[in-house]
Formats: structure tokens, C-alpha cells, sequence
């Protein structure tokens, strides 16, 4: 060969080199591009996730419709006293009988409270009247109410309403701040042998609340978390490939938290204790249900393509029609609750539709970049380790050094492994003989080893070929297509028995003390407030009335069963003399004390009775009040239930429609899901009652373990029937059916186990609703992977056959 030619040659072979050469620089740009993105997303996101708690609203009154009654009554009573304040009550108790002293510790108790300080430190002069409670009470002193029995006395201590939802400026609630004043200062003055104080009425509840969900973001994730690793280090038997998806997880809610957070701030949407556990838990659970399907599709296509690169795409072209139906289904039907009366669950839908897309973006954009560049992922742990280690061992700065450290190492080792590749390629272009083997921090190119030891080489070999050495599943798909119709009926049989029991499910409401599931201080107090006051001692029904109808009203009102006492709210006058009622603008109102406690279902059947009782009178004397805001947020859920459910139901079918271009086999599948809903519905009902022994339950359960059984439920078998529809494509119908099942039941099943202990953490949080929720859900979860979709679908999908793809082309294909 002459020189001529060989130049020919070698030129012929760059211009080979020089289009991929071009195409994996924007191939490598995008992908730099994309972790650039989602770095600054973290650490934008990422502080707001642990500042949520910041933003949250707690008060049920404020998540009413401003038509429901309760809420008129609150604008109205407003008129009569300089605002609707929060009460705090402070119960002063000795069984034996209070002693002449105690009345004198007593009334020093009330005299320190204008000086009390709140806890907390102030940065500047400036703030030193922040935490100052003299600014946050109510006008008026604070009187001492004895009880009959002579042996407790009750200090009705009031904050300004305008006070009850901010943050003192160290980011800590005024509620919280004012409890753990009184709290203390209590502990303090009412300290005499056999003396007890409680801090408790609506406020001391609050605050009791917020320090319930106080731990939430640290608790819950790091619980969940946990929970994630130890299952996916079960499912993938690789030390590291699992926090690629636990990362994943936290990038997603870091996006979400970089929504969320100023939509709350700004009353855009309601944020909650309870929207925000939910929130953590759904972004975690969807975002590894979404990693563990891209994973398990990767890992197939390494087995037919020598670059990672190729495998991704073909992984992420197949992946991403599920997931996309999936999400979209979760994220609409979360968007139904839009359509609820209540502030509260009005605001869990875009909040957690928000979280959703936040686990849908950085699976399908965030993650391939952790498989493709592995190096990605070991260098955010090893930045992780070494800030962890250096602020343990000698503070924040050795901690930040210590990390910056590592990241150069890994940057020099970066800058070496390219020079090393460059090298080599250019050696190879220029047919010159092979120089010395790659250093070791060039040689695992192919990235194969995130899956070590179970490493997938290109072999050609689809487990989808090959039913007879699918496992377990393959032995499960056989059984169904060997008796499909006793399977699916066995099935059925099951899950009705559990669903008759459905009906019997708690969820007719409890008081607020029994929402707690630990002994906090406000339900011990407002147990000893009901032993010796009347049970609404404090929180009154509120009557407002127009004034020629005044005596009238306090007539009806007194006679109704369960008011223990009744009277016009008086009008200010000169000490000694007796003041009238207050009028205003034409208007009087009536305090009824009632004898079940306030927050009690006992008090709500009352305040149906006052509302009975004064109706004839005239619809301009309305019914308000403590009591009545839990009987309108109690009626607000029920008429949820009637307008949501359906609302969902009628999106998701449509999403399926679309998704699977049938009908038969969507309206299979969302009856299916109902029908497990029910059962869940039906199991938990039993286990509530006899096992956990539950007092009551939440009104708006059944709705929100109908959104998330339903909307999540379905996610399952979207990820079967997808796949089912392309192999029934390459097979038939039946085949297609068996295969689906084989291939896709090892990654489904350890999503929905994933899901079920994301859930499951909610448990740890020592509120009635959310372990219910947890149970529900996690139980819920559980039955739909292992029965439902492993079972009842397939089987009946089988025997119904090629007619479950009606009318789509595919119906008309031969099994």
C-alpha cells in the first residue's frame, strides 16, 4: 500500500471516528446540562424541604368554605369583641379540694403573665418584643372561674387571632411559643405538693399538634428512607445501585419543596401537618417505583447492546410510556380534590400533584444520568461520608473542607480519565500499535458495575423468551394460563368476603383528644377540665341572633338537651351595675354552654339540635363555634366523598383508554381496583376494631385512602398491561398475557413493597389519621400487587382473551 493510499485510508477512518465523535459530545453536553440543572434545583429545593413546617396551617375553621356556617357565625361574632382570639385554658387542679394558698398561687400565676418571656433567642433589640407575651394576649384580664366541686380553678388565657398562625422570628410557631411560656411558668408558681396545672383548650391542642408534626421532616423521611434502602438492597443485591434511586427520591422532593413552599407562603394553596407527610411519603414511593421500572429495563437492554448509551435509550424510549401514564393518572386524580369543599384536602391535591412531578422528572431525567455516569453517584456519597464525618469530628467548616477535598480528588480524577481515553482513541485512529493498558480510573467504562455482583453481560438472552426459567413468576404465569377461570373466581370470592365488611369501617369522627395517639398534655387537661366543668367550658356554642328575637332564641336554646347553660353576651358597664346584651348592628349574640365536651361527637349531635331548634325562627339566626366548625368540616367530607370518588374514577378510566387504545381492558382494570379498595376498606375495618382498637375515624378517610389506593393502585397495573400489549404484539393476545406477567412480577411486586413501606412510615407519627392512612394504604398496596394484579387480572385477561384489547387491531389478532 502507497502513501497515498494509506493517508486515504486513515482519512476515511477519522470521518468515521469524527460523526460519533460529534454526536457523544451533545450527547455528553445534554447530560452535563441536565446534572447541572438538578444540582441547582437541590440546592435551591433541598433547605426548603426542612422549612415546610414554616408554612403550615393547622386551624380547621380556616379550611371551611366561607358559606358554611360555622364560618358566617365566625365573621359575625367577630363584630362583638375585638376579634375571634385563640384561647389557651389553664386548669389548676387538687382532687382533695384547693387550699387557701393555691388561690394565692393562683392569682401571682396570673399576675406573671403579661412579663412572661417566650423561649426562643432574639438577634437584636428589635426582636426582644417578639417574645414578649404581654403582645400577643387579647385585651381584658385574665379571670380565674372556680369550679363547683372547689377543686380546680380555670385560667381562660386568650391570644389575638392575627398572632395565631405566624412564626416568632426564629422560625418557631407563636402557638407553640405561648404553650411552652405557660407551660413552664406553670411549672414554676403552681409547683405545691398535689397541685396540678394543664395547659389545654384549642390552643394547648394546637400546639400539641404542631409539635406532633414537629419532627416530621427528619423523622419521617429518615424512617422511610430506611425502609427504601433495606428493601431495594433485597431486590438489586448491589451495595451501591440503591442510592441511585434514594437519590432520585430526595432530588424530586427538592423539586416539589421548590413549589410548594412559596405557593404555601403566599396562601396560593392550603399546606397541612398532614399534606406535608403525605407529601414526603408520596415523592418517595413514586419516585422509586419509577426507578425500579427504568432499572429493570436497563438492565434487560444491556444484555442485547454493547453501549450503555444504546441500552438507555431503547430502556427510556420503552419506560417512559408507562411511567407517563402512570404519573398523569396519580397527578389527575389527586387534581379531583380540587373539587372539595375543605381548604385542607383542596390543598393536598396540588400539593401532592406537585410532589408527583417532581418524582416523574428526575426519574425519567435525573436518574439516567446517575446510571450512564456512575461516577456521579459515588461522588455525591463519598461528598455525603466526608461531610458527615469532618462535621462530627471538628464542625461545619472541617466538614465543607473536608468535602471540597474529595470533590477535587474526583475533579483531577475526571481531568486524568479523559486524557487517558483521549489517548487511547487517538492510538486507535492511527492504526498504531497498542500502548500500555488503561489506568484503573479509565477502564470501567461501560458502567456495568453500578449492578455488581450481579453484573448483565451482552448475551442475547430475553427473559421473555424463556417462561420455563423465569422463577417463580414464570411458575405463576403457567398456573394462570393452566386454569385461568378458577384462579380469577377464587380470587373474586376473597376479596368480596373482605368488602362486605366494608360498611362497618369507623369513620363517623372523634373528639380531638382522641386524635392523638400518645399522652400529650392538652388531652390530660381537658380531661380533667371535663371531671369538673361543664364540657364545653370555654368553647361555647355562639348564637347570633337578630335583637327582636333575642329572648326568643335564649328561650329554644335553653330547652335544648345537652346545653347546661345559655346567656346574651353583655355589653360593657361601669363596675357594679349590670350591663345589657351587646348589640350590634341590629344583631345580639348568644353563648350556650354545652355539657359534652366541645370537641366531642356528643357536642356535635348538640349543635344539631340548636340548629333544629332555632330554624323556625328565622335562616338569619345562625349556629357557630368550636363544635360547629368540626360538625361542618364532618359535613364537608361526606359531601366530598359523593363528588370525588366518581370525579377520579371517570379520569383514570379515560387515561387508560387512552394509554391501552381499548376499553374492555381498561374498565377490567379500574373495577378491579374498586374492588380491592373495598376489601382494603373492608380488612382494615376489622383490624381497627379488634386489633388496633381505634376510637373512631376521620370522616375524610375513605377518600383519601380511595385516592391513593385507587390513583397509585392503578399504577401496578398500568406497568403490567403496558408491557402485556407489546409482547401480545410479538405473541398473541394469551402469550402476551403469560409473559407480561412472568417478566414484569419481580419489579412490580418490589415497587408495590417499596410503596407500601413509604407508607407505613406514616405510622411513626403519633396521629390517629395518619397511622389509619398507613395502614390503609400500605395493606391497600400490598393486596393490589400480590392478589390483583399478580391474580385476578391476569387471569381473567386471559380467559376473556384476545377480546380484552376490544376494538383496538389488536383485538382481532389470533391468540
Amino acid at each position: 500500500m502507497d502513501d497515498r493510499t494509506r493517508t486515504t485510508v486513515r482519512r476515511r477512518a477519522r470521518h468515521r471516528l469524527e460523526r460519533p465523535a460529534r454526536s457523544s459530545w451533545v450527547r455528553r453536553g445534554g447530560l452535563l446540562v441536565l446534572l447541572l440543572v438538578w444540582l441547582a434545583v437541590s440546592g435551591v429545593g433541598g433547605p426548603l424541604v426542612g422549612r415546610l413546617s414554616e408554612v403550615q396551617q393547622n386551624d380547621q375553621a380556616g379550611f371551611l368554605p366561607a358559606d358554611a356556617e360555622s364560618t358566617r357565625v365566625a365573621a359575625l361574632s367577630a363584630r362583638f369583641s375585638s376579634g375571634n382570639n385563640l384561647p389557651f385554658f389553664v386548669v389548676v387542679e387538687r382532687p382533695d379540694g384547693l387550699t387557701a394558698a393555691d388561690t394565692a398561687a393562683v392569682q401571682r400565676y396570673i399576675g406573671t403573665l403579661p412579663t412572661l418571656r417566650l423561649p426562643g433567642t432574639a438577634k437584636s433589640d428589635s426582636e426582644l418584643a417578639a417574645y414578649r407575651l404581654a403582645g400577643y394576649l387579647a385585651p381584658g384580664p385574665t379571670v380565674a372561674v372556680p369550679s363547683r366541686d372547689g377543686k380546680a380553678v380555670l385560667l381562660p388565657v386568650a391570644v389575638r387571632e392575627e398572632y395565631a398562625g405566624r412564626n416568632l422570628p426564629d422560625g418557631n410557631s407563636v402557638v407553640l411559643g405561648v404553650a411552652e411560656a405557660l407551660r413552664s411558668q406553670a411549672a414554676t408558681d403552681l409547683a405545691a405538693d398535689g397541685l396540678r396545672a394543664y395547659v389545654t383548650g384549642p390552643g394547648g391542642l394546637t400546639a400539641d399538634l404542631i409539635t406532633a408534626f414537629g419532627g416530621i421532616d427528619g423523622r419521617l423521611l429518615g424512617v422511610a428512607l430506611v425502609a427504601v434502602f433495606v428493601i431495594l438492597l433485597l431486590v438489586y443485591r448491589s451495595p451501591v445501585l440503591p442510592f441511585a434511586a434514594l437519590l432520585t427520591a430526595m432530588f424530586g422532593l427538592s423539586a416539589a419543596a421548590l413549589v410548594v413552599y412559596p405557593l404555601a407562603r403566599d396562601g396560593v394553596i392550603d399546606l397541612n401537618g398532614q399534606s406535608q407527610g403525605i407529601l414526603s411519603i408520596l415523592v418517595i414511593g413514586a419516585a422509586t417505583d419509577y426507578a425500579l421500572l427504568l432499572v429493570a429495563r436497563y438492565r434487560e437492554e444491556l444484555h442485547e447492546h454493547e453501549s450503555k448509551y444504546a441500552a438507555m435509550s431503547r430502556a427510556w424510549r420503552r419506560t417512559v410510556e408507562p411511567v407517563s401514564a402512570s404519573a398523569a393518572t396519580v397527578v389527575l386524580g389527586l387534581l379531583c380534590l380540587l373539587l372539595s369543599e375543605l381548604g385542607s384536602t383542596r390543598g393536598l391535591g396540588p400539593v401532592g400533584a406537585l410532589g408527583i412531578a417532581g418524582a416523574f422528572l428526575a426519574a425519567l431525567t435525573f436518574l439516567p444520568v446517575l446510571l450512564l455516569w456512575p461516577v456521579v453517584l459515588v461522588a455525591a456519597l463519598a461528598c455525603a461520608v466526608a461531610a458527615g464525618l469532618g462535621t462530627a469530628a471538628a464542625g461545619a467548616t472541617a466538614g465543607a473542607a473536608l468535602t471540597g477535598a474529595v470533590l477535587a480528588l474526583f475533579v483531577v480524577l475526571g481531568v486524568l480519565r479523559h486524557r487517558a481515553l483521549r489517548s487511547s482513541r487517538a492510538r486507535t485512529a492511527s492504526g498504531a500499535a497498542a500502548g500500555p493498558s488503561l489506568p484503573w480510573y479509565a477502564r470501567a467504562q461501560s458502567g456495568r458495575w453500578l449492578f455488581w455482583p450481579r453484573v448483565p453481560h451482552v448475551d442475547h438472552v430475553r427473559r421473555a423468551d424463556d417462561l420455563a426459567n423465569a422463577g417463580r413468576w414464570g411458575r405463576l404465569a403457567s398456573l394462570v394460563g393452566r386454569r385461568p377461570r378458577t384462579v380469577w373466581l377464587s380470587t373474586l370470592v376473597v376479596l368480596l368476603a373482605a368488602a362486605a365488611f366494608a360498611p362497618s369501617l369507623p369513620a363517623q369522627g372523634v373528639s380531638q383528644t382522641d386524635i392523638f395517639r400518645s399522652t400529650v398534655e392538652s388531652v390530660t387537661g381537658t380531661r380533667v377540665l371535663a371531671r369538673h366543668f361543664p364540657g364545653g367550658s370555654g368553647s361555647p356554642a355562639v348564637i347570633v341572633v337578630p335583637q327582636a328575637q333575642a329572648e326568643r332564641t335564649l328561650a329554644l336554646v335553653r330547652e335544648v338537651d345537652g346545653v347546661s347553660a345559655a346567656q346574651l353576651t353583655a355589653a360593657p358597664a361601669p363596675p357594679g351595675r349590670p350591663g345589657g346584651p351587646r348589640v350590634v348592628d341590629g344583631l345580639v349574640q348568644v353563648e350556650a354552654t354545652l355539657a359534652p365536651a366541645a370537641d366531642s361527637p356528643a357536642a356535635e349531635e348538640v349543635v344539631r339540635r340548636l340548629r333544629s331548634a332555632v330554624d323556625p325562627i328565622g335562616t338569619d339566626v345562625l349556629v357557630g363555634g368550636v363544635t360547629a366548625v368540626n360538625l361542618d368540616v364532618r359535613a364537608a367530607s361526606q359531601r366530598d366523598l359523593r363528588v370525588i370518588l366518581p370525579a377520579i374514577l371517570v379520569v383514570i378510566l379515560l387515561v387508560l383508554v387512552l394509554l391501552l387504545r381499548a376499553l374492555v381492558a381498561p374498565l377490567l382494570l379500574v373495577a378491579a381496583n374498586v374492588l380491592s379498595f373495598a376489601a382494603t376498606i373492608g380488612a382494615s375495618a376489622l383490624v381497627f376494631k379488634h386489633v388496633f382498637r381505634f376510637p373512631g375515624g376521620d370522616p375524610a378517610i375513605p377518600l383519601y385512602a380511595f385516592v391513593f389506593l385507587v390513583a397509585l393502585g392503578i399504577d401496578y397495573s398500568i406497568f403490567l398491561m403496558t408491557r402485556v400489549r407489546e409482547e401480545s404484539w410479538r405473541s398473541g393476545p394469551r402469550p402476551g398475557m403469560l409473559t407480561g406477567l412472568a417478566v414484569t412480577g419481580g419489579v412490580i411486586t418490589s415497587a408495590g413493597v417499596v410503596l407500601a413501606a413509604t407508607f407505613g412510615a406514616l405510622g411513626t407519627i403519633p396521629i390517629l389519621f395518619l397511622q389509619q392512612i398507613a395502614f390503609l394504604v400500605s395493606f391497600g398496596v400490598l393486596l393490589d400487587t400480590l392478589v390483583v394484579r399478580s391474580l385476578l387480572v391476569p387471569a381473567a385477561g386471559y380467559d376473556i382473551g384476545r377480546l380484552i384489547w376490544w376494538p383496538s387491531r389488536l383485538s382481532r389478532r389470533e391468540t
